[in-house]
């Protein structure tokens, strides 16, 4: 057990973790309250829409890329998640206060996801790698694990917090109490300890390359970070939609209400928390546990598709949340681990791009696919998605994939 939270005996990462924890639930909130309020009140389950907005708040990832990254090498990376964590709780109360008055539109929420992933997009990158100057490079692995398990912990927390907030107080409300949680990463951001264990981050990147693209010539050069894009590119842009899934599974299929939809996003989390403990204790994963992670979330998403009620649904859930955070958390540190101090920065923003990035283009796609054949063909897209990762995997295990990555 120790050994599973050895990060946590590092005074900063308390810190951070405590403050991420409340902020994660919040994020949360809004997420399924978005979905909700998308779907439910502002058309009549009109699942493209709920695409559009996805497609919206992500698809930033991937047009800034070349300056997310960036920043994240070049700047102090406290001051900058200062800065945007501040920034998306003012957005998130200004589009709670907007819900709760009932003046919000279609437009308006869309026009608030654009610009919160536009602030996303820059604070992605830093928040993944901040981590890094927070422990030692030995408990790396260990910090990203935990942060995944603080995320869907969130995760677990958040969508039935919003489940409960929606059907007493209405949708709005789950805005506003996000756009509050943003306070405690901002106090926990003002509290750490400069220099602890490491240097503040910017001061000892000034030989790092300066283009815009280096980061995408250093990715490239590399076999082993090729094959985790493309298998991210296809898990990241057909496979995790899990608000179109979920939503029109439980709506159009299972005739759930709030409650209902919220408890289904709890379930996953389970699992995802679940799969984010079980990395927390490996200490790192090669391309053979990625390409196994990538079959399981292939499998699992097909159980669901299949599943003849709720209950079989809810536990294939639990299934693809294990395999999905394993998988994204196992790309996570090996990417980081295996990539350059100094170009982790980029790096990272690339995987984030791709993983999230690719949303814009797979959420229409996925969300037309569920109102025109309905939910369950959409998550046989995400079960082919899962296989084919696998078979990208298998192929560079091969004994000439594993010369060219060597």
């Amino acid at each position: 057990m120790t050994h599973l939270f050895r990060s946590l005996r590092h005074r900063n990462y308390r810190i951070w973790a405590a403050g991420a924890l409340v902020s994660n639930i919040g994020t949360w909130m809004q997420r399924t309250a978005q979905d909700w309020l998308v779907l439910t009140e502002l058309t009549h389950r009109d699942a493209t829409a709920v695409g559009i907005v996805m497609a919206l708040q992500f698809g930033p990832q991937l047009l800034l890329l070349p300056w997310t990254g960036y920043a994240a090498d070049r700047l102090e990376r406290r001051t900058l998640l200062m800065a945007t964590q501040g920034t998306m709780g003012a957005l998130a109360l200004g589009l709670g206060i907007l819900t709760v008055t009932g003046a919000v539109r279609l437009w308006q929420v869309d026009l608030f996801a654009l610009i919160f992933g536009c602030v996303t997009a820059f604070d992605s990158p830093a928040r993944q790698i901040f981590v890094s100057d927070l422990v030692d490079d030995g408990d790396l692995p260990n910090a990203v694990a935990l942060n995944s398990t603080s995320f869907n912990a969130g995760r677990m927390l958040g969508p039935a917090a919003a489940g409960l907030c929606i059907a007493a107080l209405g949708s709005g409300w789950a805005f506003v109490l996000n756009g509050l949680s943003f306070l405690a990463v901002l106090a926990s951001l003002t509290v750490l300890r400069r220099g602890e264990p490491h240097p503040a981050a910017g001061a000892s990147t000034r030989q790092a390359p300066r283009g815009l693209t280096a980061g995408f010539r250093y990715v490239w050069q590399r076999r082993d970070l090729r094959t985790i894009i493309l298998m991210l590119f296809l898990i990241g842009t057909f496979g995790l939609n899990f608000p179109i899934f979920i939503s029109t599974m439980a709506v159009g299929v299972f005739h759930l209400g709030a409650d209902g939809y919220g408890l289904l996003n709890t379930i996953m989390a389970c699992g995802t928390l679940g799969g984010s403990l079980l990395a927390a204790g490996r200490d790192r994963t090669g391309l053979r546990g990625l390409a196994a992670a990538a079959a399981l979330f292939g499998a699992g998403c097909a159980l669901a598709a299949l599943a003849p009620n709720a209950v079989f649904f809810a536990g294939a859930l639990v299934l693809v949340g294990i395999s999905a955070l394993t998988f994204t958390t196992a790309t996570n540190s090996q990417m980081q681990l295996s990539s350059t101090p100094e170009m982790r920065g980029r790096v990272m923003a690339i995987r984030l791009a791709v993983a999230l990035g690719g949303t814009p283009v797979g959420a229409p796609i996925v969300g037309w696919i569920a109102n025109h054949f309905g939910p369950r063909w959409a998550l046989g897209i995400g079960a082919a998605a899962g296989l084919a990762a696998a078979l990208v995997a298998m192929r560079a295990l091969a004994p000439a994939g594993r010369r060219a990555t060597r």
